[in-house]
């Protein structure tokens, strides 16, 4: 097999494991519906949602760290393999506690994905395709939210169990794949008594990535997390019809982030994709509040359904680049240590959005201030995305990659 062929490969694997992993982390809100037939209140259901997300921030830097020394495969196999069981767990637990700690620990095990797979993107690709290798892995987690959209509502009928038992299938399936078909990518001999790779977080651009990302993980997570009860509730869509929408809105979505990575590559830089990529998220989701505070007395269920498809596919689309500059600034040797911390910071952020965002509409002005506060997040990540010249000063900065684009 040739390096192009297992290059490709690996790339396949890693997208099946976000479509695993993310199916788990983001697709219970799809589970609304049917978790309020169980007798939970919004408020409830939001704290149940958010258990993954927890799971994902406890254990992100750890899996990172365990990837940089260990290597992908075994991070990826064990990650998801501990998801699969968690996940059986939670199908047949019988209180909503039980339930929230399985999941918990779900989230723990598939946040392993995050950490090792970008590694495995890092490695086995140039830098020239990095941008169109990281949008393909990242549409992930809008594939991996889209199925959930189409099968866990449908799945549910006869009970949540059933849709949990699917979710631990996938990472079961997931898992046994990566044990046979991926291998770790060759990393940088280090010479016997040179001194420790210097930490990548000396300069800025790290930390000013995550705090944008972090700002941006508010729009995506709250038009995810409402967007499904949205239709349903104000716009007098029926549970099926919203999934099935939403499930094609999700294919949007990954084109979205394959779009802005191979942007990326051409233009020979992440964050300034990055910076236009958050305004138009943020106007964006301005306008779903305007059309949330018009719903359902003015505008058609089909305008609202046209504002919330718009918006789920803004909303990710900035994602893939700023994964992509993370692996890029940290280098072989940190690269797992920092996509786990950027996917920690991220994930904080999405573990406190969903929550408070359930808050607004149930016992606060609603749907429109939730999505108005996330405009306003949005806004806030245009200004600490860093410029060009001081991701051009960093050690690992693409300078090359839109000249060798070009060529």
């Amino acid at each position: 097999m040739t390096p192009g062929t297992a290059r490709w490969r690996h790339l396949g694997v890693s997208l099946l494991g976000l479509v695993a992993a993310c199916a788990v982390q983001n697709g219970l809100p799809f589970l609304t519906v049917a978790l309020r037939a169980e007798g939970l209140s919004l408020s409830a259901i939001g704290l149940l949602v958010s258990a993954p997300t927890a799971g994902l921030v406890l254990s992100l830097l750890a899996w990172g760290a365990l990837a940089d020394r260990y290597g992908e495969r075994r991070v990826l196999g064990a990650g998801l393999g501990i998801a699969a069981a968690a996940l059986a767990g939670a199908a047949v637990a019988a209180t909503p506690l039980a339930t929230g700690l399985w999941l918990l620990l779900a989230g723990a095990g598939s946040a392993s994905v995050h950490a090792a797979s970008g590694r495995l993107v890092l490695g086995w690709f140039p830098a020239t395709q990095r941008g169109l290798a990281m949008g393909i892995r990242q549409a992930g987690q809008p594939i991996g939210v889209g199925v959930a959209a189409f099968a866990l509502p449908r799945l549910a009928d006869g009970g949540t169990g059933t849709a949990f038992a699917a979710l631990a299938a996938g990472c079961a399936a997931t898992a046994v794949l990566i044990g046979v078909l991926v291998r770790d990518p060759a990393r940088p001999r280090t010479p016997a008594g040179a001194p420790p790779v210097p930490s990548p977080y000396r300069t800025p651009v790290l930390w000013r990535v995550h705090a944008a990302s972090t700002l941006l993980v508010v729009p995506q997570f709250v038009v995810a997390a409402l967007g499904f009860d949205f239709l349903v509730r104000a716009a007098g869509w029926s549970a099926g019809a919203a999934g099935a929408l939403l499930a094609v809105t999700a294919l949007g979505g990954a084109a979205a982030r394959l779009g802005a990575g191979v942007w990326s590559d051409r233009a020979g830089s992440r964050v300034g994709p990055l910076r236009l990529a958050a305004a138009a998220v943020a106007v964006v989701v301005a306008g779903l509040a305007v059309v949330a505070a018009l719903t359902p007395d003015v505008l058609a269920p089909a305008a609202v359904a046209a504002a919330v498809v718009v918006a789920t596919v803004a909303t990710v689309s900035p994602n893939g680049i700023a994964f992509t500059s993370v692996a890029e600034q940290a280098g072989s040797a940190w690269a797992g240590r920092a996509l786990g911390a950027h996917n920690t910071v991220q994930n904080v952020g999405a573990t406190l959005t969903v929550p408070l965002a359930a808050l607004l509409v149930e016992d606060g002005p609603g749907y429109p201030a939730a999505f108005a506060a996330a405009a306003v997040a949005a806004a806030l990540a245009v200004g600490v995305v860093p410029g060009r010249a001081v991701e051009a000063g960093s050690p690992g900065a693409p300078q090359a990659v839109g000249a060798a684009a070009a060529r």
